[in-house]
C-alpha cells in the first residue's frame, strides 16, 4: 500500500515574497555560475600568474 504526503507552501509558511526569492535564484545562479566559469580559466590565470611570478609566489 502506497501513501501520499503533501504540503502545500502555505501550510509549510512560504509566502509570495519567498517563492519570489526561491524562483529567482535558481534562474540566475546557473547564469551567473557560468559566466564565473568562464572568466576562470585556468590557462589565463596562469598566464596572468607568470607576468609576475616574485608577486604572487610570497616575495615582495
Amino acid at each position: 500500500m502506497i501513501n501520499y504526503f503533501g504540503l502545500t507552501f502555505n501550510e509549510m509558511g512560504i509566502g509570495k515574497i519567498e517563492l519570489v526569492v526561491i524562483g529567482s535564484v535558481i534562474l540566475l545562479f546557473p547564469i551567473i555560475f557560468v559566466y564565473a566559469s568562464i572568466n576562470l580559466d585556468t590557462k589565463g590565470i596562469f598566464e596572468w600568474m607568470m607576468e609576475k611570478p616574485n608577486d604572487w609566489i610570497g616575495r615582495k
